[in-house]
């Protein structure tokens, strides 16, 4: 380990470990453009793959020589030397050198039922492994991160033989041993206990953590690790990884940080945009409720909860959303206070006052429209058209005649048409236009579309790029209650509508509707 203040080092594995997670795939570049973004936010170490396992790792360790990483040491991942092997002869061995990384991290068994079963060698051969590969590295003057795999499992079936393989390593001369749950089920008083007889059997040889999340415990067993002496936590962005992920870092840092005041990064307050990042360079969707950087996380819907937070946050909020790059996000609802509805009034720009016939009038509305089957926490267009409408901000830019859908199909095999005809007035003047589309929705919308820009030709920036039907009571069957959400942008900004009907047509032409008045209040009046 290196010479340093820090108490505890952050080693990431997200570019290893957790690309072996369902759906988290990366690039050769993705990685180089990750563990740039790794290094400035002050991660210690970054673990880049295993060298030779793949075509994707040999490009990304051949391009990341050219890196200017200026704070996090870049290590190559791979085993042991193979059993009946001289180290040197090797080529896994090999491939780690060749990879030129300041530090190498192997894994080697722990668990006696690996090394006999699995493995098909001897306990006296699997030490041997360990500490060879370890000297082998260090006499090559590497930074030596050793992997002790399953080793809790290994501990509890026999912890005799799970310490006599950290020895192993530790004679090999390795900087950290990592005890690391391979399984994920391990509890976290377990994690100490163990840790705590570890440091006791290996007094001069640091000792790290890593942890799976199939216990839903990886932060809190890292955490509990750390409580017991542990000096480095392995984990993940976003906890991906295998079956249901690794330690999270974005949990793991500020709970370090702001819980337990042991400083691990400078500027704490990027971490939510370093989530986002990897989430939009993997192309997964961000997971709203994650503690700290969720969209959710300092989300507040109750009307009492969010008459607190408004004379008071840390009623409500264990922490700062700032602190993590986060903010506080209050919901309006059918269960919603006056403040909800003043506090939303307010980020939008529109004037409402406290106890006013139209603060009450609108809490009313949405109330009764929740009631319908609308929802507004996704709907914030949808919510200001409402709060404009109320408070005099609204100006009616067109006015609906009528609108009518057909759907058509052929036996013949020729392809069914939709269309749409759509009937309205702008100044009085009356807008008739017609429009086929791929789908009854789409060819609503470019009917309306078709209209409105005869008036109004800044709508062609507007784009659909979102469509989301849900059924609110299933129990009617086709007869239920439908729920709309079309989320539309202009390239700059984005926003979100809803329509509820018992016909999913109207539903869609309502949510339309709105998001296209949206912008036009917005863009107009602005």
């Amino acid at each position: 380990m290196p010479a340093s203040t820090k108490s505890v080092y952050l080693y990431d594995t997200t570019l290893r470990d957790g690309t072996q997670g369902e759906g988290f795939q990366l690039s050769g570049l993705d990685k180089l453009r990750i563990a740039e973004r790794l290094d400035q936010f002050g991660i210690d170490y970054i673990e880049g793959g295993w060298p030779g396992s793949n075509p994707k790792d040999v490009e990304f360790f051949r391009e990341a020589k050219k890196l200017r990483l200026t704070h996090a040491k870049l290590a190559a991942f791979g085993s042991t030397r193979r059993a009946d092997t001289a180290v040197e002869n090797d080529p896994q061995v090999a491939l780690l050198l060749e990879a030129e990384t300041p530090v190498v991290t192997i894994f080697g068994k722990s668990w006696a039922l690996h090394v006999t079963e699995v493995l098909r060698t001897t306990i006296e051969e699997n030490q041997a492994m360990i500490r060879d590969t370890v000297a082998y590295l260090k006499k090559h003057g590497r930074e030596v991160v050793y992997d002790a795999e399953h080793f809790f499992d290994g501990y509890k079936d026999d912890p005799t033989h799970a310490l006599a393989t950290l020895q192993a390593a530790a004679d090999g001369g390795a900087d950290i041993v990592v005890l690391c749950d391979t399984n994920g089920g391990t509890l976290p008083h377990e994690v100490a206990t163990i840790t705590a007889a570890v440091k006791a059997a290996l007094p001069q040889t640091p000792v790290g953590i890593h942890t799976h999340n199939d216990c839903e415990l990886a932060v809190a067993n890292a955490i509990a690790s750390v409580q017991a002496g542990a000096v480095q936590i392995q984990g993940t962005i976003n906890g991906y990884g295998e079956r249901t992920g690794n330690c999270n870092m974005t949990s793991v840092i500020p709970i370090l940080q702001l819980k337990m005041s042991i400083p691990v990064v400078s500027e704490l307050e990027k971490l939510r945009d370093l989530s986002y990042f990897v989430d939009d360079v993997s192309n997964n969707p961000h997971f709203a409720r994650a503690p700290f950087i969720g969209r959710t996380a300092f989300a507040h819907k109750g009307g009492m909860h969010v008459n607190a937070v408004q004379k008071l946050a840390r009623s409500y909020e264990h922490i700062r959303p700032e602190e993590v790059g986060n903010s506080q996000n209050i919901l309006v609802s059918e269960l919603s206070g006056q403040s909800n509805i003043l506090i939303k009034a307010q980020e939008m720009g529109l004037a409402l006052e406290k106890g006013s016939d139209a603060a009450r009038n609108l809490l009313n509305s949405v109330k009764e429209l929740e009631n319908q089957g609308y929802s507004y926490e996704s709907a914030s267009g949808s919510l200001e058209l409402l709060i404009r409408k109320e408070t005099g901000n609204y100006q009616k830019y067109f006015d609906l005649k009528e609108y009518h859908t057909s759907f058509r199909h052929y036996p013949d095999g020729h392809n069914p048409v939709c269309e749409a005809t759509v009937k309205l007035f702008i100044n009085e003047q009356p807008q008739y236009t017609v429009a086929e589309g791929h789908g009854v929705v789409n060819a609503l919308d470019l009917a309306l579309r078709k209209a409105l820009l005869i008036d109004y030709p800044q709508l062609s920036t507007v784009s659909l790029v979102d469509y989301k039907v849900r059924i609110i009571d299933g129990h009617d069957a086709t007869a239920a209650q439908t729920r709309v959400l079309i989320v539309c942008s202009d390239g700059t900004t984005n926003w979100s509508t809803v329509g509820v009907s018992e016909n999913i047509i109207e539903a869609s032409w309502i949510a339309l509707v709105d998001g296209m008045d949206y912008f036009l209040q917005r863009g107009i009046s602005h």
